[in-house]
């Protein structure tokens, strides 16, 4: 892909962030949807793969609200892959848990996903996709770390991915 006619914007860090971000989404949610697992799914199910959490713990601990979680939840216990149980401290709570093969489609997943970013870091050599990844973690980290406050705040893309797996 020649570089001869690059638009403006692509020396705008948000526009190269937001582009890099999205189709980097794309082409793992068109790699998950191979072996049918959503982007989404994979997230809440490598979530709960090192403890039961309840529908509330996990929609926090992966950025979901509520209506997306249970629609998400649904799906997967449909597929055989994660179970909802009583908690064992609160019988009123239910808990999630992932079966074995749950387990197994998170395996697959992750080396879906390995592949994809193995793919995407393969154009740097070694140490500079070390120091690419180290400054892309020490932005996000530490200046990207929360949005900041704005009278109209911008809405995140309706993406199904995260950053978990890249």
């Amino acid at each position: 892909m020649g570089h001869d006619h690059e638009p403006r914007c692509q020396g705008d860090l948000c526009w190269l962030l937001s582009q890099g971000s999205h189709n980097l989404t794309t082409r793992l949610a068109a790699g998950l949807e191979s072996i049918g697992l959503s982007p989404r799914g994979h997230m809440v199910l490598t979530a709960a793969l090192d403890a039961e959490h309840s529908q509330i713990e996990l929609a926090r601990m992966v950025g979901l609200d509520k209506t997306t979680m249970v629609v998400t939840l649904d799906e997967l216990e449909a597929a055989g892959l994660a179970e909802r149980r009583p908690s064992p401290s609160d019988r009123r709570a239910r808990v999630i848990a992932v079966t074995d093969a749950g387990r197994r489609k998170v395996q697959e997943a992750q080396r879906i996903a390995d592949e994809i970013r193995e793919e995407v870091l393969s154009v740097l050599d070694d140490d500079e996709r070390e120091a690419f990844l180290e400054n892309l973690r020490t932005i996000v980290l530490e200046q990207l770390a929360e949005p900041t406050a704005c009278s109209q705040p911008v809405r995140r893309r309706r993406a199904t991915a995260t950053a978990a797996t890249g």
